[in-house]
């Protein structure tokens, strides 16, 4: 799965770190340029083309955190605009989207502008591509009700974990999310 644009140079660079076809392993990636140079890509595509080859395999294949809940929502719709408009990945990748709470009207599946939001779907089936914030993962890795969330990963599923907007993660926060990686891998 390649862009349907021609990528800037950083993009082609991070797409070679990043890529996991040919069983070349992602390499640990910082991808720092300026604003709206198109980073949020860097990583989505190698994403995006990684679980389409997977597509068939179960469990959470990428996890990407957003410091806040505001920017995870934002980048849901974004992510859900593409999944539902690119033809290869509509109906063969699944995202959802799990920062806390209930919502009003939950998405038990995906849509033009959603992704699956209702967290007894994301138990039962737990998406490709999961979006949150590292408070809720952690959370998600402790309560027992969400226990199914992992239950089809095994120490090669889960390829790619993102922190979007790495710099938040300073002091306090950034060992707390040491923390929780390291909780993660194990």
């Amino acid at each position: 799965i390649t862009p349907p644009f021609p990528p800037y140079a950083h993009q082609v660079a991070a797409f070679a770190r990043l890529t996991s076809a040919g069983d070349h392993a992602p390499a640990p990636t910082l991808v720092t340029t300026g604003t709206g140079s198109g980073k949020t890509e860097c990583f989505l595509y190698p994403i995006l083309d990684h679980c389409y080859r997977h597509r068939r395999e179960p469990g959470i294949k990428a996890i990407i955190l957003y410091p806040m809940n505001a920017l995870a929502s934002d980048q849901a719709g974004r992510l859900a605009e593409l999944l539902w408009g690119d033809s290869r990945l509509k109906g063969q990748i699944t995202a959802g989207i799990y920062i806390g709470g209930d919502s009003s009207t939950p998405h038990k599946s995906m849509g033009p502008s959603w992704l699956i939001d209702d967290h007894a779907t994301l138990r039962q089936s737990p998406p490709d591509i999961l979006l949150t914030n590292y408070k809720m993962l952690d959370f998600l890795l402790l309560r027992p009700e969400d226990k199914p969330l992992w239950a089809q990963n095994d120490p090669t599923t889960l390829r790619y974990l993102v922190l979007d907007e790495l710099h938040t993660y300073d002091g306090a926060q950034g060992a707390d999310v040491a923390g929780l990686i390291r909780r993660l891998i194990a």
